[in-house]
């Protein structure tokens, strides 16, 4: 008999996202495009090199309870997907398949993953978490609409290529980067030549105006994580009314506010590590198993 009262987590990916936003990652900007042109012989070693760990995400999902239902949604028939197709079967992934409309070459995952995770959550009440694996801001309202059903939303996306406002959207939010077994990336390799410049229709111009007016440039990480701590920080204590916290209050507080923060993913092992790097703005009472932490007054 089901515990009613454990956790239950559905996971859906759209794959393509994660596939093409890992590959970008590691081989430079917008180089899936540019390469799949030369076909799969000469790509090959590229491909290699920014192979997703479907394991990685899977056991991810898994530390927020049973996993009940994983969907993962491409067209398998393209090659550097189908290469994924046993991993996923053996991890009893369900493949969808999607096939791209001619107009546009794209397949519509986005719209289909959003209708079966709505679906599954009516036809499922008892699921508890949702894990979107992607990082396409056309999830927004799929994360609201989950968070207004009362699950708890978990966001997966590549660095560099996830919408801040689906972070913002989520419960939480993770980097593909910083789960863990994932090893730190190499920077990608400069290209030898510069690729012709491509005429852009009017439409194309548009779009890409669009991108940036919704997508400013990103802070420099460290600097954003520090204005966040402090935030944090100046609420808590000012809620609290006391004149030290708890780290893991503080760090609750910085995820509530920003579902998008990872200290693992600024390069520290843990939270305290995060915390005694940034000594100039906050003081550290470890003087017994029960860590504390406050702003430090300026002089």
């Amino acid at each position: 008999m089901t515990d009613s009262g454990a956790a239950r987590v559905a996971v859906y990916l759209d794959f393509d996202n994660i596939v093409i936003s890992r590959y970008d990652q590691v081989n430079g900007r917008n180089s899936f495009q540019r390469d799949k042109a030369k076909g799969p012989d000469d790509w090959a070693e590229r491909v290699a090199r920014a192979t997703v760990d479907v394991g990685a995400i899977i056991d991810f999902a898994s530390s927020f309870g049973t996993l009940v239902l994983t969907r993962a949604y491409a067209d398998w028939s393209v090659e550097i997907n189908a290469g994924y197709r046993g991993q996923l079967v053996q991890r009893a992934v369900d493949l969808v398949q999607l096939f791209p409309a001619a107009a546009y070459g794209k397949n519509g995952a986005d719209i289909r993953l959003a209708v079966d995770a709505v679906e599954d959550m009516f036809r499922l009440p008892d699921l508890t978490h949702v894990v979107i694996v992607g990082g396409d801001s056309d999830y927004i309202a799929l994360a609201q609409r989950c968070k207004r059903l009362g699950r708890y939303v978990v966001g997966i996306g590549v660095a560099g290529s996830s919408s801040r406002m689906l972070a913002a959207a989520c419960d939480e939010f993770v980097t593909y980067d910083a789960l863990p077994g994932i090893p730190v990336m190499e920077p990608p390799p400069v290209a030898d030549e510069k690729p012709a410049p491509k005429r852009r229709t009017s439409r194309a111009k548009a779009a890409e105006v669009a991108e940036t007016a919704e997508e400013p440039d990103s802070p420099d990480p460290q600097v954003a994580a520090t204005g966040l701590l402090t935030r944090a920080l100046r609420i808590g204590l000012e809620k609290e009314d006391v004149e030290w916290l708890h780290n893991s209050a503080v760090k609750a507080q910085m995820k509530r506010m920003d579902p998008s923060f990872s200290e693992k993913s600024l390069g520290f092992k843990s939270f305290s590590d995060f915390l005694r790097s940034r000594l100039d703005v906050v003081e550290l009472d470890e003087s017994s198993t029960t860590r504390l932490v406050r702003l430090r007054e300026k002089p």
